[in-house]
């Protein structure tokens, strides 16, 4: 007795596994996209950086967000360069400050010019981010066409990248040190960050308003 309900119940089992496959063959669970198929994505786009090999690092963790979309790519891309422009930013402040204290008063004056540029590098690309979110909108909310839209994008992310040059620019005359090293490479590697930005903002702004734009 015991070994026919048993042996119903694998019947049952197995005829629900059955009907189960066919309805999920017929009716597949649909996807967001796939994840090689966005890193493909970012690492093809990143491929006319100047920096390739840093944008795909820097973008690559973003995929699932990112998708296949050259407009979300160009926003998540100016997002990480104004998390890295505000976090230099906030160390050149904090070693400007030590500076005044030292020895060097050229060191102390090329900080504090470094801390300006980076606070206004910082706005532009703020606002550039902000220009981007507003592509989202309905027609006319965003406060212009795209190409004047874009162009906004453009030219802040250009003069933020200016401004960083810049800070390098003020090191010139400071003796060779720790400190001088430091600074222009971490300013080095924000300066790539940005660039390669810029270079995504340009790619989707010559694509059009018809490619996909940020959800």
């Amino acid at each position: 007795m015991n070994t026919n309900k048993s042996m119903t119940r694998f019947l049952l089992f197995q005829l629900s596994l059955i009907i189960f496959l066919f309805f999920f063959t017929l009716h597949p669970i649909p996807t967001l996209g796939s994840p090689a198929n966005d890193s493909d994505f970012i690492r093809t786009s990143c491929g006319t950086t100047l920096y390739p090999q840093v944008c795909y690092t820097s973008l690559s963790r973003y995929a699932s967000a990112i998708q296949n979309n050259p407009a979300q790519l160009a926003k998540v891309a100016i997002g990480v360069s104004l998390a890295k422009a505000r976090r230099m930013a906030a160390y050149v402040s904090d070693i400007s400050r030590q500076a005044d204290y030292g020895a060097d008063p050229r060191s102390a004056a090329a900080l504090h010019d470094c801390f300006s540029n980076f606070d206004e590098a910082v706005d532009q690309i703020h606002d550039s981010l902000t220009q981007m979110r507003q592509l989202s909108g309905p027609a006319g909310s965003g406060g212009g066409s795209f190409l004047f839209q874009m162009s906004n994008v453009q030219t802040w992310m250009s003069a933020a990248l200016t401004d960083e040059e810049t800070c390098t620019d003020g090191f010139e005359d400071v003796a060779e040190g720790p400190l001088k090293t430091d600074v222009t490479k971490r300013v080095e590697n924000v300066k790539k960050v940005t660039s390669n930005a810029l270079a995504l903002v340009n790619s989707f702004a010559q694509k059009g308003p018809g490619a996909p734009t940020p959800r």
